[in-house]
């Protein structure tokens, strides 16, 4: 199977631009890195984080905003897509999420992947005044949004009337340029609800965090919520996250990855990370590929000061699987 790669770029959420101090210069390295990136002729696509803080806490450093990066960047790159994984459903009203996403798709020419999720980082949504509802509220918020947004895209004069959201015919012009629309990335793994909302509005998803057993299970279940939806499972692309910290052969591996761990002992970074020379992460990835995920999107730590990573693991790694 013909397996797809996207790469994340440094952005600031996971403390991945703090060696550099001029804010100007951050946007920059994270811009040059999407550039380097889509020069390599190997990756599908770039992804930024829908996030506001820090993590693993937050902390007074710069995390870019994800729509607002993602139009930047759609305007700094000319060929390659556009991701976010994912936007959180309670940051932004659905209605005008979908206005959004059609003219962010119209200004990178069609080259928007729309990722969409429920949100679960609590510190985030307390800061900026959006409470936190118990995860059963979150979802059905989800639900609805995941609707609004499929016929905002779809559809014109949507009418709504929800627990969480009433829509009065919202003219959503344009819908974007790819057609029919931009497509749908729905995150996450909730086996009733999720993978559901995927099978029924979805044009992809994400799931089990690079664990072939995890991914097998959630595609599975997929499947099933396909069936009965009376969807063409194949027609959906089954995407997976991995983290990927790329070797030199006879590097010492505490040692090559003491600045890339910022503080963290060397297991439980490795527990995070795939952590191996080119040759041990490929023989990583093909139990991934052959549980049935199509499409990779990377994470590599240090991209921001050692772009070379983005060129070895496009050269070294993206072949095996195209």
């Amino acid at each position: 199977m013909s397996v797809k790669f996207g790469v994340f770029v440094p952005q600031g959420w996971r403390m991945d631009l703090v060696e550099i101090e001029d804010p100007v210069e951050q946007y920059e390295t994270m811009t040059s890195v999407a550039k380097l990136a889509e020069a390599t002729g190997a990756y599908d696509s770039i992804w930024v984080y829908d996030h506001f803080h820090t993590v693993p806490e937050p902390t007074m450093n710069t995390v870019f905003e994800c729509w607002t990066a993602t139009a930047g960047l759609s305007r700094d790159t000319s060929r390659i897509n556009i991701g976010q994984m994912v936007t959180c459903n309670g940051y932004r009203n659905p209605a005008l999420l979908a206005k959004i996403a059609s003219t962010t798709d119209v200004m990178s020419n069609g080259r928007l992947l729309f990722g969409f999720g429920g949100g679960w980082y609590e510190q985030e949504w307390r800061a900026y005044g959006y409470g936190f509802p118990e995860t059963p509220e979150r979802m059905r918020m989800f639900k609805e949004g995941t609707e609004i947004i499929h016929r905002m895209f779809t559809e014109d004069g949507v009418t709504f009337d929800g627990e969480f959201y009433k829509l009065d015919r919202p003219i959503n012009e344009p819908k974007g340029a790819r057609k029919p629309h931009p497509p749908f990335w729905i995150g996450g793994g909730g086996e009733k609800v999720t993978l559901r909302l995927v099978a029924k509005w979805g044009d992809a998803c994400n799931v089990g965090g690079g664990n072939p057993e995890a991914i097998r299970r959630k595609l599975g279940i997929l499947k099933e919520h396909c069936e009965r939806e009376g969807r063409d499972y194949e027609e959906i692309t089954r995407s997976t996250s991995i983290n990927v910290h790329l070797l030199e052969d006879g590097d010492d591996a505490e040692r090559a990855t003491e600045k890339a761990r910022m503080g963290r002992d060397y297991d439980e970074y490795s527990r995070q990370f795939m952590v191996g020379t080119a040759e041990e992460i490929k023989e990583r990835i093909r139990p991934i590929v052959e549980a049935g995920a199509d499409y990779i999107i990377t994470y590599l730590p240090r991209a921001a000061y050692e772009p070379e990573r983005v060129e070895r693991f496009a050269q070294e790694i993206v072949p095996e699987f195209a």
